[in-house]
């Protein structure tokens, strides 16, 4: 199920948010530095890889670890699985947000841009839930296989 967890914000250590705040914020710096050189159509490109992203994943794996080492286990596997899982999330997210993208360009020059954005919108969370479930069914299925 798609769930909202906020006990995991608690978990998480202030230095850990200006490590995610820095990255992010140099990543936008990069995209406008590449967007003045180069111009919008470029800098947009590089304004779309989501800046937050490594650093989150990298900050997944060590909560993981941290959390396995209480127990007095080794949680390398267990950290890179999560940190996969939350990659396999960004992934579908970012062909949602490819599809957003496509509507826009050509929706926008020729209809009402608050009404393009709102479908967008919501093209955008129907394809990316859409995804979400066909790779859960399709996990699923792999199991059950193999059982």
């Amino acid at each position: 199920m798609i769930e909202v967890n906020f006990s995991s914000l608690k978990a998480t250590k202030p230095s850990e948010y200006i490590v995610r705040f820095l990255f992010g914020g140099a990543c936008t710096v990069v995209a406008g530095l590449v967007a003045k050189r180069y111009g919008p159509t470029v800098g947009g490109l590089f304004l779309a890889f989501p800046a937050i992203f490594p650093a989150g994943a990298s900050l997944i794996e060590s909560h993981e670890k941290r959390r396995k080492a209480e127990f007095g286990f080794d949680g390398t596997i267990r950290g890179r699985a999560a940190a996969g899982v939350d990659s396999a999330g960004a992934s579908i997210g970012c062909i949602g947000l490819i599809v957003f993208a496509l509507i826009l360009w050509k929706g926008i020059p020729a209809h009402n841009a608050y009404g393009i954005i709102s479908g967008a919108t919501f093209i955008w969370m129907l394809v990316s839930t859409t995804l979400w479930a066909v790779r859960k069914r399709h996990l699923l299925h792999r199991r059950k296989r193999h059982l």
